[in-house]
């Protein structure tokens, strides 16, 4: 038992850690400022069980990068019961601000007005798409709340090791760091796909060239919404000297519509990998376009060494 002046003779004594000095010291976690707006994921595509998972496990990981942040997901064609529609998410998410600041008021607290957009609307895109960034912008317009739009998430080191991910998923690409082991159905060359127009296949470019290095192959980009784009690219590949094609998308996976992968591997002739999905660096990217509008940067995401 402990005694007035301290713990009894014998028992151990606990004492609080000391914070580590210097330069080294471990930074202090970061969380969501106080009345800081909602971040707002707006989710392209056909609204369906698979597109509703993904994005909420990309809300989650940019929870766990930023406790107490306030976040809710919108759907660009949403229905408005089970799957919301943006326009209506970002009303109700400005509604809940100020009810909350009434709120507040009643009770006696001294609380300032709130300022600033109530939301930011991180579409759920890695590149460019004037379409559906046109009809993003749009629903913000009609819902009448006060709420910034950010970019697209790419082009972004952090996708280039998504696909490569995904390829030594699918056994199309080494996954080791050194290339120490060989894998018999490699690609030797590298489609990179996407959906956005021209805008969009120079932005997945950038991206490709970050993959090309990691991969040591070439890598080249085509719209999969461009007729013949694919095909091109493929025959380019071939006639440049490679053998073993695959195709990677370079997408998160809803803004694509369905069967439009699968159609434009067998144009190629080739394997595809699986979409990015709600790999984690999908959430880090979101957070980060979250945090950078508002200046509060958490952690910014840093690419990856090559593997």
């Amino acid at each position: 038992m402990s005694s007035p002046t301290g713990p009894a003779s014998g028992l151990p004594v606990r004492m609080p850690r000391p914070r580590q000095p210097g330069r080294h010291r471990r930074p202090e976690p970061v969380t969501a400022p106080e009345g800081a707006p909602a971040l707002i994921l707006a989710v392209p595509g056909t609204p369906e069980p698979g597109t509703r998972s993904l994005a909420e496990e990309v809300i989650s990981i940019a929870r766990s990068e930023l406790p107490g942040l306030e976040a809710a997901i919108g759907y660009l064609d949403g229905d408005d019961a089970e799957y919301p529609a943006l326009a209506s998410v970002l009303a109700y998410t400005a509604q809940r601000r100020t009810e909350r600041h009434e709120i507040a008021k009643a009770a006696g607290r001294e609380v300032a007005e709130p300022e600033g957009p109530a939301a930011v609307v991180v579409p759920l895109l890695v590149g460019p798409d004037a379409e559906l960034t046109g009809r993003i912008r749009r629903a913000v317009a009609d819902s009448g709340a006060s709420a910034e739009l950010t970019d697209v998430l790419g082009p972004h080191p952090l996708l280039a090791e998504g696909l490569h991910v995904r390829l030594s998923e699918a056994s199309l690409a080494r996954a080791d760091r050194a290339r120490l082991f060989t894998v018999a159905t490699a690609a030797d060359g590298i489609i990179l796909a996407t959906v956005g127009g021209e805008e969009a296949v120079q932005a997945a470019g950038i991206t490709g060239m970050l993959l090309a290095a990691r991969l040591a192959v070439p890598v080249m980009a085509a719209g999969l919404d461009q007729d013949g784009a694919v095909a091109a690219i493929a025959e380019q590949l071939r006639g440049a000297g490679s053998v073993q094609l695959a195709l990677a998308p370079c997408l998160v996976g809803p803004e694509a519509p369905a069967g439009l992968l699968d159609s434009a591997a067998k144009e190629a002739g080739c394997p595809a990998s699986e979409a990015l999905g709600a790999y984690p660096a999908i959430g880090k990217l979101v957070l980060s376009q979250y945090a950078t509008t508002l200046g509060i940067a958490p952690q910014q995401p840093q690419g990856a060494p090559a593997r």
